[in-house]
């Protein structure tokens, strides 16, 4: 931007065609404090030479592609406001599934345990802390940079929860759970999506997992077992086209009730398999 713009109507011009004016109008929002209603009303309305200053420094960044959640260091997730940095993935509204999966299988006066693997900014960990108040959740992440992120978020939101650094399993002990959740990295290593968007912003490791994308889906399933009280569930979130693959890894190390669930868009996102109980059909009984 060759000159800064001295209101927040050049503001919004400076933007046209760079970026989408919803963008525009929302960083103008983020370094003024005007309300979307203000922006609208007001375009003669001046901007201070610090506001221009950053108001173009986010405009510029933007326009390279940097996403937005990390601009303003923030993401929505379950109707919560969750902060975010590049060490985590940005939370998105298909991994909400997950949430709604585990509610409905939580038996009423229940206090279950629950571990959430690879938590990067707390998104479910937190909102399942909070959702369900009588659950015991743990949030494991590899990532000390992510936890940092994850811990400020259960902090910021009230959550009590309980944070372990470790590679998937190898950390957490000799607790059990009933529920195992994760949205771990399921994107192929060489897909060219990860050249793309958003995602060339995102920490690689939580997106990339091996040649067929199903390294750590496969990991996951096959250790859980070992982690989960009897009857207990895991759910994991996978690519559009891993339902089929993910079932069969969930058949595979022993899960019965294995079914896929379908996000808003129709797509199946999440599988999920129960252990089955001692002496028990896990069909027939829900947790």
């Amino acid at each position: 931007m060759a000159e800064l713009p001295v209101s927040l109507g050049e503001a919004l011009a400076a933007a046209r065609g760079r970026i989408p004016a919803s963008e525009a109008r929302m960083f103008l929002r983020e370094v003024t404090g005007c309300s979307a209603a203000q922006v609208a009303a007001y375009p003669e309305r001046a901007l201070s030479a610090e506001q221009a200053a950053r108001y173009a420094g986010l405009l510029e960044r933007r326009a390279a592609g940097e996403p937005v959640a990390y601009l303003l260091g923030e993401r929505e997730f379950y109707g919560r406001s969750f902060r975010v940095s590049p060490a985590v993935l940005i939370p998105r509204p298909e991994t909400e599934l997950i949430v709604d999966l585990v509610k409905a299988r939580v038996a009423p006066g229940t206090a279950p345990a629950v571990l959430d693997l690879g938590t990067g900014s707390g998104a479910l960990a937190v909102t399942l802390a909070l959702e369900i108040p009588a659950a015991r959740v743990t949030a494991v992440d590899l990532s000390p940079a992510a936890l940092e992120v994850a811990r400020g978020n259960a902090a910021a939101l009230g959550a009590q929860l309980r944070f372990i650094e470790s590679d998937w399993f190898a950390a957490v002990g000799m607790a059990q759970f009933d529920f195992i959740v994760s949205n771990p990295p399921y994107i192929v290593d060489d897909d060219p999506h990860l050249a793309e968007g958003d995602v060339r912003f995102e920490p690689r490791s939580a997106l990339a997992s091996g040649r067929s994308g199903l390294d750590d889906l496969t990991r996951i399933a096959a250790a859980a077992p070992a982690f989960l009280a009897p009857g207990g569930w895991l759910l994991m979130e996978h690519g559009y086209d891993q339902a089929e693959a993910v079932s069969a890894l969930l058949g595979a190390a022993g899960f019965a009730a294995v079914e896929s669930a379908r996000d808003l868009a129709g797509i199946e996102r999440v599988s999920l398999g129960r252990y089955p109980l001692r002496g028990v059909d896990a069909g027939v009984r829900q947790a």
